[in-house]
């Protein structure tokens, strides 16, 4: 039987979402977006959004239920807020500092009661977009503090950091992967992790696949989110609809890495049909998944390992390509 990656999606996007110009799709409640998780093939998993999309943890509790599905996480906006316009985590106003640590405090005691095993955060509005526009230092400072207090609130409900080269702001401070690392090594809480969304990583130049050995290599949890881009922007399209290859070597570093959480899709359906763009995550992560649970990983890993890069995409082309 083949095995089955554990598969999940961010509700937010089973509503109405917008861009600059266009609205998509209907507004729903979070038991209508429940409903229509429940329907899609492959889908076992939801991550929420907290506090706007629901805050109510019994509630959350009785839906989950209902419908038969897991939390894969707890995620935290930290950037609506008008106060944390200018950035709430890094904000040059101490009040406004704690607001944004209470916001993190208050999603791990959520997440504790709904029986979810991790927050995570992406702290958009946290960034700059001019030259002398930030006095970095103090900004990393703050950002230790801040998410290192947050992080040690509820300690076996781990804060996972998503990080992000830009949006909402020109350049995000947590940007990298590496420097995503190098803050959680300046906090020095073995009780944290890195969200790496695969798009993200994508459209900041990054190798999602070396990203997946850095992480695995490192004291830290991992947890995934996926989509795909054209690495220019983050368009969250279902994936492998741009990139392939990229997508596989990714799978198949987690594949080595032990990974076995949820693969988040972190996707926006827009002009396309929702359950199909999900059913088409689920499916597609499966199916490569399987694929490469099949292949000679002692004679793959040879390759990959050799100089011959032409015997090397031999075997890809046989073996993955299918050609």
């Amino acid at each position: 039987m083949a095995n089955q990656v554990k598969s999940a999606l961010i509700t937010a996007f089973v509503g109405k979402t917008k861009d600059r110009f266009h609205e998509y799709n209907t507004d729903k409640t979070v038991e209508e977006k429940f409903g229509l998780v429940s329907q899609m093939e492959g889908m076992t998993g939801v991550e929420v959004i907290f506090p706007y999309e629901i805050s109510d943890a019994q509630k959350l509790k009785e839906l989950l239920a209902k419908y038969k599905l897991g939390v894969a996480a707890v995620n935290v906006n930290v950037k609506a807020e008008p106060e944390f316009r200018n950035g709430g985590l890094t904000s040059t106003k101490e009040e406004v500092r704690q607001n944004a640590v209470s916001f993190i405090k208050n999603a791990k005691d959520f997440a504790k009661a709904v029986g979810a095993n991790k927050v995570t955060c992406c702290p958009l509005g946290d960034g700059y977009e001019f030259n002398f526009q930030s006095n970095y230092a103090t900004m990393w400072k703050y950002l230790v503090e801040t998410i290192g207090e947050a992080a040690d609130y509820i300690r076996d409900i781990p804060l996972f950091i998503e990080y992000k080269p830009s949006e909402t702001r020109g350049r995000c401070y947590i940007d990298t992967a590496a420097k995503t690392l190098c803050l959680l090594n300046d906090i020095q809480n073995k009780d944290m992790g890195v969200t790496l969304d695969f798009g993200h990583s994508m459209y900041g130049q990054e190798n999602p696949a070396e990203v997946v050995s850095l992480l695995a290599n490192s004291p830290y949890g991992m947890y995934i989110h996926i989509n795909d881009n054209d690495g220019k922007w983050d368009w969250d399209y279902p994936v492998c609809t741009r990139n392939y290859l990229a997508y596989a070597e990714f799978l198949y570093y987690l594949m080595k890495a032990g990974y076995n959480d949820y693969f988040t899709s972190d996707t926006s359906p827009t002009r396309w049909d929702i359950k199909d763009v999900f059913e088409m995550n689920a499916r597609l992560t499966n199916k490569l998944w399987n694929l490469l649970s099949g292949v000679d990983q002692n004679e793959f890993d040879r390759l990959i390992a050799g100089n011959d890069y032409m015997k090397t995409w031999r075997f890809i082309e046989k073996e993955i390509l299918s050609l």
